[in-house]
């Protein structure tokens, strides 16, 4: 594309090009053709006047498809459906007199968009599993790492790396079932004319319901479907759009939390995502390591969260049997949503694939927070040595305050232990109190529970719907 007329980020930096190929013109106006075959060759075998040759002219010029005289004929009539029949009738001029025989603008419009959202989200699918494959088997590594815990992004009780790595696994096994869900709920449109009464077909088989019903059938099996929507005006409902969407805000919403405690680790300096040799961190601080992808996929989830919000404006907003204010939003709000949220997962994969841990900083952590986390058994210990409860509680109530205070308004390392150690009321020893700081007594269950979930959620998943080994996609920039 020239330097000089915009194009999309989207495709220029971002999205694969599978993906990119799929809503490509050329994927569109062929499947428009396909449909056109279809829909000829089941009134053919229901007994209208078509021909086997008709037929297969138009399977010939499926592919070769004149861009230059379908513009010049849309600017001409102002609709591009018929821009593309009249195109399409160029190529194949016996069979102009058959092309789009009783249908609307919606059997080629809606039928192609149902076709190309199932493909998408198939290409989404595959890919989503593989994220959680790498997820998988980092919080497999990482199961028994124990490491702070958080609410309100202040220290808390004990998890393990590998535990808050199943919190993320946990929300994107949702948005599969989601995907799987929709993929198998899409219908076609099917061919239901002008308002959905399919009136134009009454008239092509003389009233013959039954054929009407088998023509349906029949395009929706050459097109690789089970069956059309049973009611519709003349497009299908704009809530499957909307549903389409808000299962990419689901993937989004997953991500987007996943980088964003990806970015607090990075502060933490606990986790870092890739970073290549060359990479440069800032224009202005060369030592800088910014999270630039966890960054980017905040960015992108942004984007497909508010563009959900497309579909459904759109869906309260059709009129009666149709309406045409969908148009031009549906072209770019459903495209480029799957195309952010590929670029999405493009970036997700190579950020799980390569999360770097740093547990000398992670013990760290854990070493500044536990002796207070840990007063409780200390106390209990001390008491187990004769010590009195309530006096026990008030002494170590002072001491944690005095070192808590040390900590943030002195800015010295947190020296509880030995202020403990030094009272003779506590009663133990630096060494008796350090025996009640092994971080691995503070994480309850979490070890277990990342065994149980990949063993009875995850692993099952990747058993039966197995990452497709496709290559991930390389990041452009």
């Amino acid at each position: 594309m020239p330097a000089d007329v915009y194009e999309s980020p989207l495709a220029s930096r971002y999205a694969s090009d599978a993906m990119l190929r799929l809503f490509s013109a050329d994927k569109k106006f062929s499947t428009w053709r396909r449909l056109w075959v279809a829909l000829a060759r089941a009134q053919r075998e229901l007994g209208l006047g078509i021909t086997d040759a008709q037929i297969a002219l138009m399977e010939e010029h499926i592919h070769d498809i004149d861009y230059d005289y379908a513009a010049k004929m849309e600017r001409e009539l102002r609709h591009d459906v018929m821009a593309h029949v009249h195109t399409f009738g160029r190529a194949c001029p016996s069979a102009m007199p058959i092309i789009h025989l009783g249908a609307t603008s919606c059997y080629v419009g809606d039928n192609t968009d149902i076709i190309i959202m199932r493909e998408g989200l198939e290409l989404l699918r595959a890919k989503l599993l593989r994220v959680i494959g790498r997820l998988a088997a980092f919080a497999e590594t990482y199961k028994a790492l124990p490491t702070l815990g958080f609410t309100h992004f202040q220290p808390a009780q004990l998890t393990t790396v590998g535990k808050r790595a199943c919190l993320w696994l946990y929300d994107l096994l949702l948005d599969y079932d989601e995907l799987r869900a929709r993929i198998s709920s899409l219908r076609l449109l099917g061919s239901k004319g002008a308002t959905g009464t399919q009136a134009s077909f009454m008239e092509l088989f003389d009233g013959d319901h039954e054929k009407i019903k088998r023509m349906e059938e029949l395009i929706a099996a050459e097109m690789g479907f089970e069956g059309v929507v049973p009611v519709s005006g003349q497009t299908y409902s704009r809530k499957i759009d909307s549903a389409v969407l808000g299962a990419l805000s689901g993937i989004a919403q997953s991500a987007g939390k996943f980088a964003n405690d990806m970015r607090l680790l990075c502060h933490l300096k606990e986790c870092e995502e890739p970073f290549e040799t060359g990479q440069v961190g800032s224009s202005a601080m060369p030592y800088k390591r910014n999270p630039m992808r966890c960054e980017r996929i905040c960015s992108l989830a942004r984007y497909v969260i508010a563009d959900a919000q497309n579909g459904a404006m759109t869906s309260y907003n059709q009129w009666l049997e149709r309406t045409l204010d969908d148009s031009a939003n549906r072209r770019i709000a459903i495209p480029e949503a799957f195309l952010a949220t590929d670029a999405i997962l493009n970036i997700y994969l190579n950020v799980a694939s390569g999360i770097r841990v740093y547990p000398e900083v992670v013990g760290r952590h854990i070493r500044d927070e536990l002796p207070f986390m840990a007063t409780e058994n200390i106390m209990m210990k001390a008491v187990r040595r004769g010590g009195d409860r309530q006096a026990l509680h008030e002494a170590i109530r002072v001491h944690s305050l005095a070192a808590g205070a040390a900590v943030k308004e002195r800015g010295l390392q947190n020296d509880l232990v030995a202020r403990l150690a030094a009272d003779p009321i506590i009663g133990l020893t630096a060494a008796e109190i350090e025996s009640e700081l092994d971080p691995r007594k503070f994480t309850g269950r979490a070890e277990r529970q990342v065994e149980e979930f990949l063993r009875g959620e995850v692993a099952p998943l990747l058993a039966s719907a197995p990452p497709d080994g496709a290559d991930d996609a390389p990041l452009r920039v």
